[in-house]
């Protein structure tokens, strides 16, 4: 039962940073606490766990005009940030979590500001069915978190530059629906801030929840050990992963996200295999990869692995199915 709310907004702009920071706090919430986090990533994309930096991102030119490339723990799609977003995280023990409630708190915080907004689905807030959150969720060792993003002024030529959708994305929904989809809230409301937003989130966070929030310091923290996270998500291995050559690939879209799976073989057993998803569950990528890699290439064999992950059992079916459908 959460008893003590605790916030924390940072000044830091820096995303490999900040993500070391949203793991840290996660990781030390005790029993009872929950944390609103609140930042701001400048000039940054985003990308989820279990997705392929390439793909989701014009990666060189990012670069070359001075972006950062920044992965989360949490699963979810590539995201643009810069200084017209801010950024939320919900830390707690596991549980404790509770994602309607968590929601009800931006939703709260929007009304306070004379934005209309609602849930829709799992894992966008809309207003005037226009998405401006867009969120994604994490748990490990009885610890879990939830973050997102609330566009309030964010450059949306620069967003359309640098991400670079699936085809099958497109193929889905259309480029203009993309494009029409997302709406910022101060084209809604013209007063509306990122440090309106930020109070509105704290104050809104109290009136959900019934309590009172206290502020963390920083000067609590320990510092060399949000350093030494801060190192990992700074590392190439974290943002870009392995990149093999996988001559065996399929690829689709379903109503729980799309998926990639790429296998190399060699006298007939998977070799190495790479999994990427923007599906919300963070979780089920890594061991499916593993459960693959060793497996024959035979589509009984392969389907007894993916049925054999645990976290992937909600979509052993659909993987399943795409695995029959290559005629292996």
């Amino acid at each position: 039962m959460i008893d003590t709310l605790l916030s924390y907004i940072t000044d830091s702009m820096d995303a490999h940073y900040n993500l070391a920071v949203e793991e840290y706090l996660t990781d030390t919430v005790q029993e009872g606490q929950c944390i609103l986090y609140l930042w701001q990533n400048r000039h940054t994309v985003v990308i989820g766990r279990n997705q392929n930096a390439w793909q989701e991102c014009r990666t060189s030119q990012f670069s070359e005009n001075g972006g950062t490339l920044a992965r989360r723990l949490s699963g979810g799609g590539a995201v643009y940030h810069d200084m017209g977003n801010l950024n939320f995280t919900f830390s707690m023990p596991s549980v404790d979590y509770d994602l309607a409630k968590q929601q009800r708190v931006i939703v709260e915080a929007c009304r306070m500001l004379g934005v209309e907004a609602e849930i829709s689905g799992r894992n966008d807030i809309l207003a005037l069915g226009r998405k401006f959150s867009g969120n994604s969720f994490y748990s490990h060792a009885g610890k879990s978190f939830h973050n997102g993003t609330l566009l309030i002024n964010a450059d949306m030529t620069k967003m359309s530059l640098y991400l670079a959708p699936s085809k099958l994305k497109l193929e889905a929904k259309g480029v203009d629906s993309v494009r029409s989809h997302v709406v910022n809230l101060s084209e809604l409301a013209p007063d509306i801030t990122i440090a309106k937003m930020s109070e509105a989130m704290v104050r809104a966070f109290s009136a959900v929840y019934g309590g009172q929030v206290q502020p963390l310091s920083a000067s609590s923290f320990d510092k060399a050990e949000i350093e030494r996270r801060r190192a990992r998500f700074a590392s190439y291995e974290w943002v870009y992963g392995r990149n093999a050559e996988f001559p065996l690939s399929m690829e689709e879209r379903l109503a729980w996200g799309g998926i990639t799976i790429r296998l190399n073989v060699q006298q007939g057993v998977c070799t190495d295999a790479a999994v990427y998803t923007d599906a919300m569950d963070a979780e089920f990528a890594l061991p499916l990869r593993e459960a693959l890699c060793g497996s024959r290439l035979d589509t009984n064999a392969l389907c007894e692995r993916v049925q054999s992950v645990q976290t992937c059992a909600p979509y052993a079916a659909d993987i399943c199915r795409m695995l029959r459908e290559q005629n292996l």
